[in-house]
């Protein structure tokens, strides 16, 4: 007998890690390639045609995942997975990434349908939005509540997980979900729902479970007889137990997306909350492609390190991973130092990946920071011979440069 073949075959596989359970693999796949059990969704080898039906519907890119093999990976051994396999062929086998002309008509047609608006990444995971409403909001109960701030100081922020059961909620990394504070206002009306960037991967806070985390800083406001008064949003999920139940609305926003592919170059502007975002997409890279080309590169502004969330786990994060930059403005002993100064004092590799088109830019925080980054990204592209207007503007239409503060 002769030996067996060596030949490689490129089989269809559903990532574990990411997938969330939603079903619309299976209801969409034309062929009923696709089953499940409790545990994970799978692909039948012989009965998938890579026709691709799956691919756009889902909601977390978990479905697009390909290996080659030596022997088709058997739907038995699918359901046992945590993660997927290595290729045989020493590499993933990823789908093709487009080519300049086809990401020219990409960005040509997100643009023309968002009407002008600002789009997403050419490669960003397509979005689910308003799946959850006031009058139908999805009921999430509070996985884990801790202040992630300094006891010692003002700024009382904290992690909260909300864990959705069996309710299926894809978000993406820069998505935001609503929140429906209990009761009622002074004019017994329902309080208005409150936004928040959700600061987890797409596949949940921890891997393969149906959660989102959310950063919350407890607001309290003075009012004009000098009154306190609490923020009704923030401090109902500042003051949650675990298993307290809260009201879910959404998920929104459609732009203020991720990149997938790997040699996306991201550079990340916050202060404070701002912050939630971008955990989540240094945590979907830190998960998903660690070793990615592209270049994380994060400027992140406090008053102190005690009042910067997520300071420790920052700190424990490899340089390999990202380039992390703080800004602090009220330290004992030191100079007041913003953003925006640290973006020139890196003016050579900020300026330096500005002027590569894989460069998305994207700033979130409070709103007075927003002119000082301006600013300084100007003086950057002064240095490098670079118009910054016009870069500016070319950015926006490709979905490159996109900013939310408030």
């Amino acid at each position: 007998m002769g030996s067996p073949s060596m030949e490689l075959r490129r089989q269809h596989l559903i990532d574990p890690a990411i997938c969330i359970r939603c079903n619309t693999c299976e209801e969409t796949c034309p062929r009923d390639a696709i089953t499940h059990d409790d545990r994970n969704y799978v692909v039948r080898f012989d009965v998938c045609n890579g026709c691709g039906n799956c691919v756009p519907p889902c909601p977390t890119g978990a479905i697009d995942s390909w290996i080659l093999v030596k022997r088709p990976w058997s739907v038995e051994e699918q359901l046992t997975w945590d993660d997927l396999p290595p290729s045989e062929a020493g590499e993933p086998a990823p789908a093709e990434q487009p080519q300049p002309d086809e990401v020219a008509a990409i960005i040509e047609t997100a643009t023309a349908a968002t009407g002008g608006r600002v789009p997403p990444p050419f490669s960003a995971a397509h979005p689910y939005l308003n799946i959850y409403t006031r009058e139908r909001p999805a009921v999430a109960r509070v996985a884990g509540n801790h202040r992630i701030t300094d006891p010692e100081t003002e700024s009382d922020i904290h992690h909260i997980v909300l864990d959705f059961g069996q309710q299926a909620f894809p978000v993406l990394e820069g998505q935001s979900i609503g929140v429906i504070p209990p009761g009622t206002d002074a004019k017994g009306r329902p309080h208005t729902i409150r936004l928040y960037s959700v600061a987890s991967p797409r596949d949940g806070e921890r891997p393969n479970h149906n959660n989102v985390s959310l950063t919350i800083k407890r607001v309290v406001t003075r009012d004009a007889d000098g009154s306190l008064r609490p923020g009704v949003a923030s401090n109902h999920l500042c003051d949650a137990r675990k298993g307290d139940e809260v009201l879910v609305t959404g998920p929104f926003g459609d732009s203020f997306l991720m990149p997938n592919h790997p040699d996306a170059n991201i550079i990340m502007i916050c202060t404070g909350t701002g912050s939630a975002p971008f955990r989540a997409f240094t945590e979907r890279r830190r998960r998903r492609a660690p070793d990615a080309p592209g270049k994380l590169l994060l400027f992140f502004g406090a008053r102190s390190p005690g009042e910067l969330p997520y300071f420790g786990p920052l700190m424990k994060l490899p340089p390999s991973l990202i380039d992390v930059n703080f800004a602090f403005s009220r330290v004992a002993g030191q100079p007041k130092t913003y953003v925006q100064d640290k973006i020139r004092e890196r003016a050579a590799d900020v300026g330096a990946l500005l002027q590569s088109r894989d460069t998305f830019v994207y700033i979130c925080g409070l709103k007075g920071m927003e002119q000082g980054c301006e600013e300084a990204l100007a003086d950057v592209c002064r240095q490098h011979g670079l118009n910054w207007s016009d870069l500016r503007s070319g950015m926006r239409r490709e979905g490159r440069y996109h900013v939310e503060t408030y």
